[in-house]
């Protein structure tokens, strides 16, 4: 059973980031928390692949101890005579990172970085390496500007070279590779990997950096655009049009004032989304001009650097991007076309790697993703404008995790995704307004509300508001499920779950909770967000749908029904309320682990579980904790939120018949990625 897997280039480059950050992230799920380690490093700065698997696997080991020696140092030691010395202390490095993580992902070094024996040297090195860490090894093959032929011969021979250096192979993946491609038959999984242009693309930030620009518009947004293409402007304005592509950096003279304007219009007309302005010979625009550009709203950085066109050109095409914890839409696309190719549940079974049994906030997370992928349900977006709500779109679009469709007009949507700078490539949009669907809707929404005195002329105007749209696309199969409440009010959000999907049969509330992200564990609160003052019957309804929602979850259900006193300790209606509530829980679930009344501290902390409650099973081990009311489980989340630094993913709404979930109004995007996922999860687990 390997702790480690090994990755290691064929020759330079290749675009190892990816296929690293791929295989953390299919590690990620597994265990409680993950290393990195580097056998070499350049010696200045932080290694960047080091960097970004240190962020986003938060890796709390210092960055300096992950690696075992620099290019310098092992290139003066080789120069010695002391390779052997070189080879020791890299692997006495990397088993004082190995004793403190489950597993570890090791990229292995890159000679051409260094200057010393690239080649077989390079291969025979990190095979060496990977043999005395006790590795499996993934070759990864540059399939960039290669023919079909040299890829497939690359990859034959870089798994015959290790497996005669004594590596154990666990798969080779070629990356970068220019089209559909199959490798040669191995006796190890092969995987192609295609280009991705925004993975290896700069943004228009580093581009600035890089030619010492100054910045005359523009935002972090803008500057955050990817450059796909280059275009020189020096002709007419027909001329520039017509050159103009997807992605585009516009490089011109700064006194060409018509061609900025003309550039700018193009983009906010939506004939082409360019990626940014450079002004060259240090010439500033007309101000005149540049007041036109700014109230057109192009939202597009423009640039000034004092070199002419042909020098910033030939500067600019040098500079290649690469994912970065800076940079989380480049992360999200390189592990989109990793999952996308990679059969991860395959590589997972042959790593086998032993998965821990706590579920930590990290496994979680990346859990997530993983599970609402294999589920790829169609889930609605009502807010089809909003910012966050289009930036979580286009990581959920690139990491395949559900069809989506956004509520809105396309005209507006598309609109918004240009001045935003994303990619919104196969999402669905629609108009509630001006949508076919809307008459039916109106009819089925009366029939469903004829009770109320909802007539079809009512329902009419009812249906093309967003939220009741989205919840009728949920209802009439459009979608498998609906999340909404980045701008609009929980109330907003559920009430037409309320009203027209309605609750599963048996379940008499529907309910919510949120998931407790704590430093080392994952806690589960139920219900904090919309039963104010649940009765015995339903707070037990509540504990039940909160069991099942935890172990839909991967969290392992020991119900805490949570009151002011432990035990018989106390008395009072409050108390005698949440002690039926917990008879009726072990009524109707038997084999489920309940314990209550039970006070917050005797359900958490053993110490104190042994002193009021000793041998139950849930006291001190509780993982889902059911609040009396609304008003003490809504503050105590947000106490824990606060407090203890923990992340509170929800409110999750359960109990209904289709799965409708609601966003705090304040959710960051990581949060409405989250909870599409879990949405996605929830309608994969409906009957259909």
């Amino acid at each position: 059973m390997a702790r480690s897997v090994y990755l290691t280039g064929v020759g330079a480059g290749g675009g190892k980031s990816t296929v690293a950050l791929g295989l953390a992230e299919l590690l990620s799920r597994q265990v409680e928390r993950i290393g990195a380690f580097r056998p070499l490093v350049p010696g200045h700065g932080p290694d960047p692949i080091l960097a970004l698997l240190t962020e986003r696997y938060r890796i709390d080991l210092p960055i300096a101890e992950l690696h075992g020696a620099t290019y310098a140092e092992a290139a003066a030691l080789v120069a010695d005579g002391r390779r052997e010395e070189l080879i020791s202390r890299i692997v006495q490095r990397y088993r004082d990172v190995e004793r403190r993580c489950p597993a570890v992902v090791v990229v292995g070094s890159d000679f051409a970085d260094g200057g010393d024996g690239a080649g077989p040297r390079e291969l025979a090195f990190n095979a060496r390496l990977a043999t005395e860490f006790g590795s499996v090894v993934v070759p990864v093959i540059d399939g960039l500007g290669q023919e079909p032929e040299a890829v497939a011969a690359a990859a034959r021979g870089a798994y015959h070279d290790l497996d005669e250096l004594g590596a154990t192979v666990l798969a080779v993946i070629a990356n970068r590779v220019p089209g559909p491609m199959a490798l040669p038959e191995l006796p190890v999984p092969a995987y192609t990997i295609p280009e991705v242009p925004t993975v290896s693309a700069p943004t228009v930030a580093e581009v600035a950096a890089a030619l010492g620009a100054t910045l005359l518009a523009g935002d972090d947004a803008a500057l955050a655009r990817d450059v796909l293409d280059y275009v020189v402007g020096a002709a007419h304005v027909p001329t520039l049009l017509d050159h103009l592509t997807d992605g585009a950096l516009v490089i011109t003279p700064g006194d060409r004032a018509d061609l900025l304007v003309a550039a700018g219009a193009a983009h906010v007309a939506g004939q082409v989304s360019l990626a940014g302005l450079v002004l060259t010979l240090g010439e500033r625009p007309d101000p005149r001009a540049m007041r036109l550009v700014e109230k057109l709203g192009t939202g597009l950085a423009v640039l000034s650097v004092p070199s002419d066109s042909y020098d910033t050109v030939a500067a600019s095409s040098r500079i290649e991007g690469r994912p970065s914890a800076a940079n989380p839409r480049k992360v999200e696309a390189a592990l989109g076309a990793f999952e996308g190719r990679v059969d991860t549940v395959g590589l997972a079974r042959r790593l086998r790697v032993s998965r821990s049994e706590r579920v930590t906030p990290l496994m979680f997370e990346y859990d997530l993703i993983d599970r609402a992928r294999a589920t790829h349900r169609r889930l609605v977006l009502p807010e089809g404008t909003e910012e966050r709500i289009l930036r979580a779109a286009e990581i959920l679009l690139r990491r395949g995790v559900a069809d989506l469709t956004l509520l809105g007009r396309p005209d507006d949507v598309a609109r918004r995704a240009r001045e935003l700078g994303v990619d919104l490539a196969g999402a669905a949009v629609v108009d509630p307004a001006a949508s076919d669907w809307r008459d039916g809707f109106a009819e089925e929404y009366a029939r469903l509300r004829a009770h109320r005195g909802v007539t079809v002329d009512l329902a009419y105007d009812v249906v093309a508001q967003p939220n009741y749209f989205g919840t009728m696309m949920v209802h009439a199969g459009h979608a498998d499920g609906m999340v909404s409440g980045a701008t609009h009010t929980t109330a907003a959000t559920i009430r037409p779950a309320f009203e027209i999907i309605r609750t599963v049969p048996g379940v008499t509330v529907a309910s919510s909770v949120f998931f407790m992200l704590l430093a080392d564990r994952v806690l589960v609160y139920g219900d904090c967000a919309v039963n104010r003052d649940p009765d015995a019957a339903q707070l037990a309804d509540i504990a039940i749908s909160s069991a099942g929602t935890a172990a839909r979850f991967g969290v392992e259900p020991r119900v805490a029904m949570l009151s002011y006193s432990t035990g018989t300790s106390g008395a009072g209606a409050d108390v005698e309320k949440v002690a039926a509530a917990t008879e009726l829980v072990r009524e109707r679930r038997p084999g489920l682990l309940v314990e209550g009344p039970i006070q917050y501290d005797a359900a958490i902390d053993p110490r104190v579980a042994a002193t009021k409650l000793p041998g139950s099973p849930v006291a001190g081990r509780a993982t889902v904790f059911v609040f009396p009311d609304l008003n003490t489980g809504n503050n105590t989340y947000k106490a824990v939120q606060r407090s203890a630094g923990a992340v509170a993913v929800g409110p999750v709404m359960q109990g209904l018949r289709r799965p409708v979930n609601d966003l705090s109004r304040g959710a960051s995007i990581p949060d409405i990625v989250n909870t599409v996922a879990i949405t996605a999860i929830q309608a994969a687990g409906q009957p259909s």
